[in-house]
């Protein structure tokens, strides 16, 4: 089923609850519906949009928002390790990882209750938690308007990286995510090394899937705004990659700053909130627009009435703060319209 709004607020789709307009919005349930937009409703510029939970509005959009709704789980097929299983795209991303949970497959969850849906996961390699999206992903099924047709792309050309992907660079603009296949486990595999999720998960008894996923809903609990209540797009900064020297010589001067190993062993990744907090903007607000008091990862439309303007403004000024610092760049992680 195709379903059509005209001159709709966005306040209520996107989780920063900015207040911008949108032209047209089109939801669709299959693929088949997908083909019929294409033929009838879109014939030159538009995007697509899940749940808008790392998207920050600054104007209206004047063009096309297209949203995927298929929220089926496919299992594809099943060996004694392992479970391939294909998810539309417009399931709730937390949904996937209880079901997933519940029926004893390993692999996502340390990524409990990360808002968004299914579809967004592949374009910003979603992470939390010693964990990723890529680490699961097999293959994302996607359509390309201009030639109508349906292509899968095997998850080792997607240009995975930290909070970044193919689709957010060569095919961006270009395709529409309709389903990705996962491929999880039914081995054990538990990932504790981050932040306080082994004391979590020990405190509830011990390692077991059902232990991770509470520990992990828990630890975000504690130290995220709910977007029900208080506009947000989560993290709002990627956490800095740095050379290993300079972070040698920050932990000289800093012998607590929490760092972590990546790829590339030349390579550092710092934790922005920690470099945030150190120069005291942790609660710090300006107008409209704070930083979380318990998370300074996160920027907050602390009274509702935030722009994306004011929200770009304030962003930039933290930015430029940890700059004078610590003489790191921190760039967002939102993508920003």
């Amino acid at each position: 089923m195709i379903r059509v709004f005209e001159n709709s607020d966005l306040s209520a789709r996107n989780s920063f609850k900015v207040h911008q307009q949108a032209a047209k919005i089109v939801e669709f349930d299959s693929n088949s519906d997908l083909q019929q937009i294409f033929a009838e409703q879109v014939t030159d510029r538009w995007m697509v949009m899940g749940g808008a939970n790392n998207i920050l509005f600054t104007r209206d959009i004047d063009f096309p928002i297209i949203i995927p709704r298929n929220e089926q789980i496919e299992i594809l097929s099943e060996g004694n390790e392992g479970v391939y299983v294909r998810v539309g795209a417009g399931l709730e991303w937390d949904e996937l990882v209880a079901w997933s949970v519940e029926r004893g497959l390993w692999g996502l969850e340390n990524l409990s209750l990360i808002p968004g849906k299914v579809g967004a996961a592949p374009v910003q390699n979603i992470g939390a938690y010693g964990a990723e999206a890529k680490d699961t992903i097999a293959s994302v099924e996607m359509f390309f308007p201009e030639q109508g047709a349906f292509v899968t792309l095997a998850a080792e050309h997607c240009g995975f990286g930290y909070r970044e992907s193919v689709f957010k660079h060569t095919l961006k603009g270009r395709v529409i995510i309709t389903s990705v296949t996962f491929c999880l486990s039914k081995v054990a595999a538990p990932k504790l090394g981050y932040g306080d999720v082994e004391r979590e998960v020990e405190a509830r008894g011990g390692v077991s899937l059902t232990n991770i996923r509470e520990a992990i809903c828990a630890i975000r609990r504690a130290k995220l705004p709910d977007t029900a209540v208080t506009g947000n797009a989560g993290s709002f900064f990627k956490n800095p990659i740095v050379e290993a020297s300079v972070a040698q010589n920050l932990l000289k001067q800093y012998p607590d700053m929490p760092h972590y190993p990546t790829a590339d062993t030349t390579k550092v990744k710092l934790a922005a909130g920690w470099l945030i907090d150190q120069c005291g903007l942790k609660g710090y607000s300006e107008g409209n627009v704070g930083v979380h008091s318990r998370q300074a990862l996160v920027l907050i439309n602390t009274t509702g009435n935030a722009t994306g303007s004011e929200v770009i403004a304030f962003a930039g000024k933290v930015c430029q703060t940890v700059a004078q610092k610590f003489g790191i760049t921190i760039e967002p992680e939102v993508n920003i319209l």
